[in-house]
């Protein structure tokens, strides 16, 4: 059986003429029929390349035609990428609109509609790195306190889940999906075990260890819990006993770090930062740390090390001999 394609839906764009609105509307189809890109992703690509068109009608003083757009210069690529980063548009915004206009591009030479090489020409705006924040030890704790909650109107059971989902983010540096991901009997009891093998990244598995008074509140939850909990299940789950999404943590993290005056920047992955951050500042090894956290590449975990700068400085200037 053919797999049916929906046909196109038509595009107004008074900035270029109706070949080329034609062909936006059939790549968009293309995007949500068969690479089957996400409903913001498509409307962030629909939404550049109508600024880039919009851009290229005024740049050029004429409607864009299909011929033209082909015949695309470098020049012009960089002329609309200026105009946006002069309103101050980041970084990433910029690899998106580029990575949304060389798509649109790939497009058009595949259906043999022409080449727009000065798309290829053009190199990707630089992405400033930005460092993690950590968050300090006693308020890292205190997310995983589940009396910090006692207010909330919701079941106690829930709040020792939060608290304990927490406490494995920054006792252990479990990514979020990781450790939603643990099964039941991922997860052993206190006493009866230090260590949890996790699902990482590229379905990797890695041995973390695990604090034994975490291991307690997660048997705290555990035995509140009044839905059922098999072994080959998720050891977290919902108020419904459904999956337990990322976004429920994401809020209770929300609600919490406004209770505890910290700022956006503490987040479920704030948490995961700390606990290499932490680990750092007391002399942890760094290959150690990039295997706990399962960094394919050290270099990826060496961006810990510039948060302790200030740290080193001080450590530095009073330890130092002095001629």
């Amino acid at each position: 059986m053919v797999k049916q394609v929906p046909a196109p839906q038509p595009i107004e764009l008074d900035c270029a003429d109706a070949g080329l609105a034609l062909e936006m509307a059939r790549w968009l189809t293309h995007l949500r029929a068969e690479r089957r890109l996400s409903p913001k992703t498509l409307e962030a690509y629909a939404r550049d390349l109508r600024q880039c068109l919009i851009f290229l009608a005024e740049h050029w003083g004429t409607r864009v035609t299909l011929k033209r757009f082909a015949a695309l210069e470098a020049t012009d690529v960089r002329a609309f990428m200026a105009m946006r980063r002069a309103d101050d548009i980041a970084g990433r915004s910029l690899m998106r609109a580029l990575a949304g206009l060389r798509s649109f591009g790939r497009y058009l030479e595949r259906e043999g509609k022409g080449k727009v090489g000065a798309l290829s020409a053009i190199r990707a705006p630089k992405v400033a790195k930005s460092l993690p924040k950590p968050i300090q030890v006693d308020a890292a704790k205190r997310f995983a306190d589940a009396d910090e909650r006692a207010g909330e109107e919701r079941d106690s059971w829930i709040l020792a889940r939060d608290a304990a989902v927490m406490a494995l983010l920054y006792g252990s540096g479990l990514r979020i999906s990781e450790a939603l991901g643990l099964k039941r009997r991922d997860v052993p009891k206190p006493g009866e075990g230090d260590v949890l093998i996790v699902t990482g990244k590229g379905n990797k598995t890695r041995m973390v260890p695990v604090l034994q008074n975490v291991l307690v509140l997660i048997a705290d939850y555990v035995g509140m819990c009044p839905h059922s909990l098999p072994p080959a299940g998720p050891i977290f789950i919902g108020a419904r006993g459904g999956p337990l999404s990322p976004r429920i943590i994401q809020l209770t993290m929300e609600r919490l770090r406004g209770a505890l005056g910290l700022p956006d920047s503490a987040t479920p992955h704030a948490l995961r930062h700390s606990f290499a951050t932490h680990l750092l500042s007391r002399g942890g090894d760094l290959r150690a740390i990039q295997e706990l956290l399962g960094h394919a590449s050290l270099s990826t975990t060496q961006i810990y090390t510039g948060i302790d700068a200030e740290r080193l400085l001080e450590v530095y200037k009073s330890a130092h001999p002095r001629g």
